[in-house]
Order: structure tokens, then sequence, then C-alpha cells
């Protein structure tokens, strides 16, 4: 058997790195939880800055990705790549899919007014859709939320990170150091100005297939994807005692910080936003890259918290669309009743992912590999 232009070898992990994206795939989740209370008002929220989650998993993308392929494109092509990175995403995309399909109904009632009157057959023709990733325009909403992806709101920011995969095959990985930093200044002058002069003051959006969310989604994923590309280029790592530790530390306190600023200084949320992504969260890859584990109760951590990280964030929105359903329609209070499910929730979500990940996703990726990464010869 002789290995296909396709199949590489796997260079060795940067543990911290998986570890650090479960810490935050587990954030996401409690952010959730207790966004389901604040009625919308992002002002409110616990937990208030989980939403950079999604622009950290963007930079610890970017960084894995130039760290795995970026001395390789002599050996293979750029469909190569795209199969590689689609063998990685897609399956679970699939999951994600068919679980918000399986749960939709259970989600009826005045938080989604739609639900309810959707036929099944738009359902089931927006689970085929979502399997592919496609987005979907406003007019075929079946929830309320105006979503690209509507029975899976997470998937939104897996389109954003096929589109920069795209970018960086085509294009950006050519970019000399030089250029690269060039691209990504401009990439974080644009991030900043949208923070500082928008209407908003904070990175929440980019799941709507319109002008607005779009420019959102366009603008959370083009810095930090790159910066993450640029970081890995550049090798700069930090080298500190129990880094996963500080790391995690760091990145819980950078998402759990309360909203900086009121509804008529939203600018001042903006720059917290904008430092968190274009300083902290590239020196906290930093640290993770640059740290090793010493102990191996440390090192299954990381390996469980990075094994179910994306399993976790692209399956756990349907089990919130249907706690969302409950606050509003049996208007549960933030107290200890809500908080139970609510925990309920995060430790069936993780259950969930752990389900998905041995029975599904790791045996598809592997059937994968031998059937479109691998050739007989």
């Amino acid at each position: 058997m002789s290995r296909s232009t396709g199949y590489l070898d796997s260079k060795n992990h940067y543990q911290i790195l998986d570890g650090l994206r479960g810490v935050a795939s587990v954030l996401v989740i409690i952010f959730h939880v207790f966004e389901t209370f604040t009625g919308g008002n992002r002002f409110i929220q616990i937990i208030n800055h989980g939403y950079l989650a999604v622009d950290f998993f963007f930079l610890l993308s970017g960084f894995v990705v130039a760290y795995a392929y970026d001395d390789r494109w002599d050996k293979f092509t750029q469909w190569d790549f795209y199969k590689r990175r689609l063998v990685r995403l897609q399956p679970m995309v699939v999951m994600g899919s068919v679980i918000g399909a399986a749960l939709f109904y259970f989600q009826s009632g005045a938080a989604f007014p739609l639900v309810a009157t959707a036929s099944i057959w738009k359902v089931l023709l927006l689970m085929i859709i979502g399997s592919t990733l496609i987005p979907v325009p406003i007019s075929m909403d079946i929830r309320g939320w105006q979503e690209m992806h509507p029975l899976d709101g997470p998937a939104w920011s897996l389109f954003f990170e096929y589109i920069a995969n795209i970018l960086y095959a085509v294009l950006v990985r050519r970019f000399s150091r030089f250029l690269l930093s060039i691209f990504v200044s401009l990439a974080g002058c644009m991030m900043i100005g949208y923070l500082i002069y928008g209407p908003k003051g904070d990175l929440i959006g980019g799941w709507s297939l319109n002008q607005e969310q779009l420019f959102i989604g366009f603008t959370r994923v083009l810095y930090p994807f790159f910066a993450g590309v640029l970081l890995s280029r550049m090798g700069k790592l930090i080298k500190v005692k129990n880094a996963f530790w500080w790391s995690s530390a760091l990145i819980i306190l950078v998402l759990c910080i309360p909203r900086i600023g009121d509804e008529h200084h939203v600018w001042q949320n903006g720059i917290y936003d904008a430092t968190a992504v274009i300083l902290i969260f590239p020196l906290i890859v930093s640290i993770g890259a640059g740290g090793t584990l010493h102990s191996l109760q440390s090192a299954r951590i990381c390996k469980f918290l990075g094994d179910i990280s994306y399993p976790l964030y692209i399956t756990h929105y349907p089990l919130i669309y249907i706690y969302t359903a409950w606050v509003v329609n049996d208007k549960i209070p933030l107290g200890a009743k809500g908080l139970m499910v609510g925990l309920l929730l995060v430790v069936t979500s993780i259950a969930l992912a752990y389900g998905c990940l041995k029975l599904y996703d790791e045996p598809v990726r592997e059937w994968l590999k031998k059937k479109v990464l691998i050739k007989k010869g």
C-alpha cells in the first residue's frame, strides 16, 4: 500500500492547546445556559464574554493549521488539503445537523414561534442542507432567530472556518511573513474599527445570511485565524511552569469578566474585546504552545478535553434550544431550579459529545482516511 499525496503522518500535537480548546468549549455551554435568563440583554449576561471563545477557537485553528501544513505544500495539492480538513470537521457537522433535526420539535413555544408551524419536510430539507454547511437565507428560517443554520446555530462559525481555510490554501499560505503581518494588521484595524465605532461594542454575531451579520462574521474570523498563522510562523513561544493551568486560568478570566461600560458607552467594552482577541489570546496560545505537561494526570485531562472539544461545541446547542424554550415557556427565574437543570444540561452535553466522539466521529474519520486519503497502489 502506498500513500497518496493527500495523506501525511500527523505531527506531534500541542497537548496543552487541545486542553485549552476543551476548557473554552465547556465555558461556551455555561455561557449559553446563563444567556437563557437574560432576555437578550447582553449587559446583564453572566460569564459575559463567553462569546469570545469563538474568536479564541479561530486563533487556535489558524495556529494549528499553519503548524500542520505550512512546510508541506510541496507534498500535496490544495484538494488534498481540503480533503483532510473535510475528513476532520465534516462528520460532526453532519451529526450536529441530525441531532438538531431530531430535537427540533421539542423546542416549540414562545421563544421559538415558528417551530410549531414548520413542516417535517422543511426540517428534513434543512437537515440535509445543514449537513453540507451551506448557509440558508433568512427566508428559510424555521425558528425565528434568522440563523444561517437554524437546526444547529453554532455551525455558523464552521462556515467561516471553512472560508478561512480556503483563503489560507488559495492565497495566504504563499504570503511572506512581512506580507502576512500587513494582512493581519489590516484585519486587526478592521476589528478595532468595528468594536470602537460600531453600534454594539462587542463581537456578538455572525450567524445570519445578511450584510450586517456577514460583516461581523468576516471581522471575527480574519484577524484571529490569520494571526494564529502568523504566530505559528514566528515561533515565539513562551515557556512557563504549569503552562496548562496558567493559560486555562487566563482564558477563564477573559471569558468571565463582566461587561465593560453601559449601553451609552459601548466603545469601552469594544476596547476590552479588541484587547482580548488581538493581544491576550495570542499570549495564551504562546504560553500553551510553549509549555509541557509533566504529569500523566494533566496529560489525560488535556487529551479528554481536546477530544471532546469539537463534538461538544457542535452538538450542545440543540439542548440549549430546548432549555431556552423551557425557561421562557414556564417563566423560570435564575434560581436553584433553573441552575440545577442547567448543570444537568452541561453534564448531558459532555456525555453526548463523548458518545458521538467514540461511537461516530472517530470511527467515521478513520474510515474516511482509508477511503479518501490513502490510495492502494
